[in-house]
């Protein structure tokens, strides 16, 4: 007999939010939803405004089971914007626009700093007095706000600098907004970029955007899934939350295992982000370019989260005056825009420091390259030695940077470089790696991944696009058994969930 009771069970469970549940791309249930919603959505190729609806509102849905009631935050940025964006199309009067755009960027950063940077406030202000003058608040970030927050104020600004036209129906706003895979963690995109694919009829998924699809989707659950979940829980986060307890050598590893670890984990996330949407039949840009490769800071942020990289500089180091005003004015807009993108990041001193210490990296990098002609900003341009070496060198600077990221406090990644430098026994190296040999090949794996040529990465790529359909479901298949072998007891939401 049918258990009524038990599948009343179910649907309830698919329409509750659960915080300890989060919904994400790496889970058995996003994979059960994705394939039930791809069923329907085939079906609306030849009809924009349906296709629309039908994504709108699985994107919501996805996004309450992510963050709950908070999609309503993004409901309330979309409608504001939109009509910005109209008012803005109305009127030539310079004062006007400016206020206009002056209230998107306040709407929008007034509501990303009650959310994210309320108690860092409160904290500051009761530091100055000696004493509580203000109660602390139990404050929830709603996920993604960081990401459609910056991506909306893009839209206005874009408008402002007529590099755009506003939409004329709020329907197609609501859907680049709100557009599930990238709505919580990224890449950012640009209304210029994704705008002019939302009516596309009829909707067109060629065999290269299905291949390199799948491909994406295999990858990013292999980087996140397999190699970033299983270094974390079974190492990288005991080192971290305890460094006195670990040797030198043991921390040094715990610092490189978090470097490869966030790179898995968010590049995994915009890998599949990327992926779902070829799938659905739009194109994002490329967000990670293989960062660890770079050898100047520079490249690495040119190759590091390149979607908030560039719209840093096109709205922020740009309307600070960029590099038009001096160079000693160049320097103190590096550093400025870099300190607010550590802010970004999160209310904390320590994400404070890791964006003024990139700040200050970036204008050295520079400051050098007018002092050393032949200094170059990226490896390709560099002889091989030179570029080895810069590679060495600023891969060991982003993990230096990356000890106060991922440290609780600075105090603790005081500790950290302290266990490095004064506990460093190198006779219990060997017996350190047998101990921890199954996380230390894992690293391993994924930093020799990490290092394959560009070329290697697009003909392995090539080879799933021609594979016929079955081989590449036994592929996906073959990964997600994978998957559940290495697995947690519990799910691990993705790092930039929490900026």
């Amino acid at each position: 007999m049918v258990d009524i009771s038990r599948i009343m069970e179910n649907v309830v469970g698919l329409l509750r939010y659960d915080p300890a549940n989060p919904l994400i791309f790496s889970s058995g249930l996003f994979l059960f939803l994705f394939a039930g919603f791809t069923l329907f959505y085939a079906f609306m190729r030849r009809t924009p405004v349906l296709r629309m609806v039908y994504v709108s509102l699985f994107s919501v849905y996805f996004y309450y089971k992510t963050g709950g009631f908070y999609f309503f935050l993004l409901v309330l940025v979309s409608v504001t914007d939109f009509l910005i964006g109209r008012l803005l199309a109305k009127t030539e009067v310079r004062p006007y626009r400016r206020g206009l755009v002056a209230l998107s960027v306040l709407i929008n950063l007034g509501m990303l700093a009650y959310f994210k940077y309320t108690n860092l406030f409160i904290q500051v202000a009761n530091d100055l007095a000696g004493r509580d003058v203000l109660a602390f608040r139990n404050i929830f970030l709603p996920v993604g706000i960081s990401f459609f927050v910056f991506q909306s104020m893009s839209y206005t600004i874009d408008i402002y600098r007529r590099q755009l036209r506003p939409l004329r129906h709020w329907l197609d706003y609501f859907f680049y907004l709100s557009f599930f895979p990238q709505l919580v963690a990224g890449p950012i995109v640009r209304a210029r970029d994704f705008i002019p694919q939302i009516r596309q009829t009829p909707l067109r998924v060629t065999r290269e955007m299905f291949g390199r699809g799948l491909f994406l989707i295999m990858t990013g659950l292999v980087k996140k899934a397999i190699i970033s979940d299983y270094i974390s829980v079974n190492f990288v986060d005991r080192v971290f939350d305890n460094p006195m307890l670990y040797t030198g050598f043991e921390n040094l590893m715990g610092i490189y295992g978090y470097a490869l670890q966030i790179y898995c984990d968010f590049s995994g996330y915009s890998d599949m982000a990327i992926g779902i949407a070829l799938l659905l039949g739009f194109r994002f840009p490329k967000n990670f370019d293989s960062p660890y490769k770079s050898a100047t800071i520079t490249e690495f942020w040119r190759r590091w989260h390149i979607s908030l990289s560039a719209w840093l500089k096109d709205y922020l180091y740009i309307s600070l005056g960029g590099n038009r005003k001096g160079r000693f004015r160049t320097y103190v807009n590096l550093v400025v825009t870099m300190l607010l993108g550590g802010l970004w990041h999160g209310a904390a001193l320590r994400f404070i420091l890791w964006g003024g210490f990139h700040g200050v990296l970036l204008a050295l990098h520079k400051f050098l390259m007018r002092l050393f002609p032949r200094m170059k900003v990226v490896g390709a341009d560099m002889k091989r030695g030179w570029r080895v070496a810069g590679i060495v060198v600023t891969f060991h600077l982003v993990c230096l940077g990356w000890i106060f990221f991922r440290a609780r406090d600075v105090g603790t990644g005081v500790e950290i470089l302290e266990q490095v430098f004064t506990n460093f026994d190198v006779s219990l190296i060997p017996n350190i790696v047998v101990g921890y040999w199954e996380i230390f090949a894992l690293m391993l794996a994924g930093y020799l991944a990490h290092f394959t040529p560009q070329r290697v990465q697009e003909g392995v790529c090539g080879r799933v696009v021609r594979n016929p359909l079955v081989v590449n479901a036994l592929l996906l298949a073959l990964i997600i058994w994978a998957v559940m072998q290495v697995k947690s007891a519990e799910i691990q939401p993705f790092i930039y969930f929490q900026f």
